[in-house]
């Protein structure tokens, strides 16, 4: 399903009048530096590693044992790749697989820990070698911060209440004293802590109603007992709380928008359940979600990516609207925490590993929707995409020893200087971008100025056939050159393989002001991220 666009956002604004070709003015560019919007924050550039296919296991752990160079068992490449997209959170240890899970199978010595099965992914063994205290190194080792879904569909409050005093418990309990014989002494802080996941699918199934009463009932049980978070009551939150998110709907569902919130909202003020409240939604083409082409696919597929790919800002636009009814201050972060494209397995693995390649464009998917989350910034402050490694829209594909770095990888790399930058408004004009009945800007623009006075500008160019120069205009400031990175590549449906592992990378670019002026060369289907200099 794809909503019509609205391409104007809270605090960046992409302005894009349709007209024909011939009447088209020249493309323009000016960015409000006189103007603020609000934070982007970090936490929308967050990562998603289920224990699904070989996301967990080959793709984050390979063990102690593997020949694979690993740092207790996580294997080094993919840590040193993740590192350097400055990962805010990771969401674990799902998706479905959550609502399976119990986290006592996963801690304890690796040869006793409990052997199941993972009834949702196409029920392969599922070993519990990767748990709580593996998650958590895991983290550690990237510089990101813990974002853990509990139990709800076939767990008990008492299990989450449980998992959250072994992890975070500072006094000498029993589930304490068993954390630290497990290796770890010292309680954790754990930022974010999820009741569930699609819990009206499945994680239940439940009603929006059944849903929201189990929700007030975790909420007031599993607590964080690290002091460094929390305060001496329930009702009086210490100076780092854990964040709390809750199970909201799916693509254009409200049901369990309305009931979430609303007790969210009925709640008194010093004992709200959650802080944020869950969005999933992927995008697919002309045919459908585990049927789209990963490669070899024509314009006709890209023009309907690209068009549904902005699904998401009226979808952002619905479920905001109605947040704002219960809690017009926007207390409560949209957490768009299952995002990205959903494409055919790769040929000769299991289907529901979901292992598949992604191209040029869904890179230029993964821009749009980011650029979608900025310019909601004032809402959305969290996202995850899924996921990490071997499973949909992942940062890396691995195979034994072997890693590479694909497309999506790289647009995350590109837009890190945008973590908890400060929005600026930004018009662009580059004209249309047409194929049959799809007719899109060509152009797709965020700015924002970053901790440290610079700005940046990050620009996507959708027509996979036309270059656009475009004059780029300050009001506040004067721009001299702007450099930074561009990426692109022969075809949009070029990947990054084992044998060609460049195929789609960014190149360094540099602009310089002529007569005053700074004009940006914007190659087809590529996106650029540059930092102005005054």
């Amino acid at each position: 399903m794809a909503l019509k666009p609205a391409f104007r956002g809270l605090a960046l604004i992409l302005a894009a009048t349709a007209m024909t070709a011939q009447a088209q003015p020249a493309p323009s560019l000016v960015i409000h530096a006189d103007r603020t919007g609000p934070l982007i924050n970090r936490d929308i550039f967050g990562q998603f590693a289920e224990q699904l296919g070989n996301g967990i296991y080959g793709g984050v752990w390979v063990g102690p044992d593997s020949p694979v160079p690993n740092v207790r068992g996580i294997r080094s490449d993919v840590v040193e790749a993740l590192r350097a997209l400055h990962v805010p959170n990771v969401r674990w240890p799902g998706g479905c697989f959550a609502d399976q899970y119990h986290w006592r199978n996963g801690i304890g010595p690796a040869g006793q820990r409990k052997v199941t099965t993972n009834i949702n992914w196409g029920d392969p063994v599922e070993p519990n070698r990767f748990g709580t205290h593996e998650y958590l190194d895991f983290i550690d080792q990237i510089g990101s911060e813990a974002n853990i879904t509990a139990n709800v569909g076939s767990g008990s409050v008492q299990e989450a209440a449980d998992w959250l005093e072994y992890l975070t418990a500072d006094k000498p309990t029993t589930l304490a004293r068993e954390r630290a014989a497990n290796g770890h002494p010292a309680p954790w802080r754990i930022k974010y802590f999820a009741y569930g996941n699609e819990s009206w699918g499945c994680g239940g199934p439940m009603s929006a109603a059944a849903y929201a009463t189990r929700l007030r009932i975790y909420a007031n049980f599993a607590r964080n007992l690290n002091p460094a978070q929390n305060g001496w009551s329930r009702l009086m939150p210490g100076p780092d709380p854990m964040r709390r998110i809750a199970v909201g709907p799916a693509d254009d569902r409200t049901d369990y928008t309305e009931a979430v919130m609303r007790a969210w909202q009925e709640a008194s003020p010093r004992d709200k359940p959650f802080e944020a409240l869950s969005f999933h939604h992927y995008t697919a083409g002309l045919v459908g979600s585990m049927r789209e082409k990963a490669q070899g696919f024509g314009e006709a597929d890209y023009a309907a990516f690209v068009k549904n790919s902005y699904a998401m800002d009226g979808l952002i636009a619905t479920q905001s609207a109605i947040m704002d009814r219960y809690d017009p201050d926007r207390k409560v972060a949209l957490s768009i925490d299952e995002w990205g494209v959903w494409l055919a397995p790769m040929p000769g693995t299991p289907v529901l590993y979901l292992r598949q390649q992604n191209s040029l464009r869904d890179a230029i998917v993964a821009a749009l929707h980011l650029d979608i989350f900025a310019r909601h910034a004032g809402r959305v402050r969290m996202a995850n995409i899924a996921q990490m490694a071997n499973v949909l829209q992942s940062m890396v594909l691995t195979d034994g020893p072997k890693m590479v770095l694909t497309p999506t990888y790289y647009v995350f790399r590109m837009y890190v200087p945008f973590q908890d930058a400060r929005a600026i408004p930004v018009d662009a004009e580059a004209g249309d971008y047409h194929f049959g009945a799809v007719t899109l800007p060509r152009l797709d623009a965020i700015a924002a100025r970053a901790k440290d006075g610079h700005i940046w500008l990050a620009l996507t160019n959708i027509d996979p056939a036309q270059a656009v120069d475009i004059a780029a205009d300050g009001a506040g400031f004067a721009a001299r050159a702007a450099t930074g990175e561009v990426l692109s590549a022969e075809r949009i449906d070029t990947v990054n393989e084992f044998g060609k592992p460049a195929a789609v990378a960014p190149r360094p670019v540099r602009f310089t002001a002529h007569g005053g002026r700074l004009t940006l060369h914007l190659p087809a289907r590529s996106i650029t991220v540059v930092m102005l200099e005054p």
